[in-house]
């Protein structure tokens, strides 16, 4: 590893360290459900995506003191106009953190764009409201973790980047949010990289690179946001994108997730399909039995931690009429059939670079379709480079190698996009 590199990772770990450690704390450590009248959109949305509606300062909970404001970063939430599945306008929300330290990597100050992974499906557990508190509980089994900041958010505050934290689609707004919606999820991605470049006061510059970043749930949204750029956000000057573990593909995660740890995730992913597609309701309800209905209504109403401890290592064959496991039967029904088709990511060509990252053993995203997203692409002509930890996976399906390979791969990720924003080729492993 080059001299300077060191430096700049160093710098980048030290200074997120610091930020982690400190007794200061700006916001409360124990919060409650958020604040469901900002989280109440207009009437009307505007119809040009990417447009703020509402705006309204909040903190980050462990911050110091700075004379540019809290350090590592001032936050201000954010509602703002996005695209949906249909091609609909909706109301999408996230976190904005003005950076308060000086950009020291190369270039102008870029803009990071963070779609988070699995937080649940309830509104409470949407990103911008548990981005605010160290743990957060609502009564009974329901806590929730903001774990995004320790990851990615906080080093690159500390680099001096700015940074934009995304909900997802309909998470925390009314309705189910849309769980592993391939378009959804993408659209609302690059909606947000436009709202906090036109927000007053960013500190931005006009010409600040955007990089969309994600890992798990959030990989699977880089992902797709990176193909849908050249025609959905020809606008953004993108210049890569980093897609951890991504969930590309929802039929196969699905099969994945049953009988492991996340088996209740399949409840998110139909209820948000529900949502988007109310044609698939006659099916669904003959297709589920009356454990499988109940399991929805409650994992619609759950954070993460809740769905494992009451849905977890289920095996869906137990939640169907047909004695098939949820994925079988869903694909029995053609509606079914075709949105599950609809939600792979890989038949478009980023036109930016993408770093695809994943484990050889992960317990909660299959790694072969990580592999084939990157053959997808390279197929296509695309810059991508694929990389895997030789991690192996836990045999109970806890989920062990894939949380670790997320700090893991931070380092080299870094080392990545500070390639790229120096003007450096990108590698490509094709």
């Amino acid at each position: 590893m080059a001299a300077r590199y060191r430096r700049w990772i160093g710098g980048v770990l030290a200074v997120a360290a610091v930020s982690v450690a400190s007794p200061a704390v700006a916001g409360p450590p124990l919060g409650p459900t958020g604040d469901t009248a900002f989280y109440t959109p207009p009437a009307e949305i505007p119809a040009t995506p990417g447009q703020a509606i509402k705006t309204e300062p909040m903190s980050l909970p462990i911050t110091l003191p700075g004379s540019n404001g809290p350090l590592p970063a001032d936050t201000t939430r954010v509602m703002f106009s996005a695209t949906g599945r249909t091609g609909s306008a909706v109301a999408a929300t996230g976190a904005y953190l003005r950076p308060t330290l000086p950009w020291i990597g190369p270039g102008p100050r870029p803009l990071l764009v963070i779609a988070p992974g699995t937080q649940g499906q309830g509104d409470q557990c949407a990103p911008s409201n548990t981005l605010a508190f160290l743990l957060q509980y609502n009564g009974g089994l329901d806590v929730g973790v903001q774990y995004e900041q320790y990851a990615a958010i906080y080093p690159f505050l500390a680099m001096g980047g700015a940074v934009m934290l995304t909900d997802h689609d309909s998470f925390g707004t009314p309705g189910p949010h849309s769980y592993m919606s391939r378009a959804s999820t993408g659209q609302v991605m690059l909606d947000a990289a436009r709202v906090a470049r036109e927000l007053p006061g960013n500190g931005l510059g006009s010409n600040a690179p955007v990089v969309l970043w994600g890992y798990s749930q959030g990989g699977g949204a880089a992902a797709a946001a990176v193909e849908l750029a050249p025609t959905y956000a020809p606008d953004l000057p993108i210049v890569g994108a980093y897609a951890g573990a991504p969930v590309v593909d929802a039929r196969a995660q699905l099969q994945h997730f049953d009988r492991g740890s996340l088996a209740g995730a399949l409840g998110y992913y139909v209820n948000g399909a529900l949502d988007e597609n109310p044609a698939l309701a006659p099916a669904t309800d003959r297709l589920l039995n009356d454990a499988g209905k109940r399991m929805l209504t409650e994992t619609a109403r759950q954070c993460v931690a809740e769905t494992v401890l009451t849905h977890g290592f289920r095996d869906s064959r137990s939640w169907t009429t047909t004695g098939q496991s949820v994925v079988e039967a869903l694909d029995s029904d053609r509606g079914w059939a075709v949105h599950l088709d609809e939600d792979r990511v890989g038949h478009l060509r980023p036109s930016a670079p993408v770093l695809v990252h994943s484990t050889a053993g992960d317990e909660l995203v299959p790694t072969y379709t990580a592999r084939r997203l990157a053959a997808d692409w390279c197929a296509a002509g695309a810059t991508v480079a694929y990389y895997e930890q030789p991690l192996p996976g836990d045999p109970v399906k806890l989920g062990v190698s894939h949380v670790l390979n997320s700090p893991l791969g931070l380092p080299g990720a870094l080392l990545w996009l500070h390639g790229l924003l120096r003007g450096e080729a990108a590698p490509r492993t094709c």
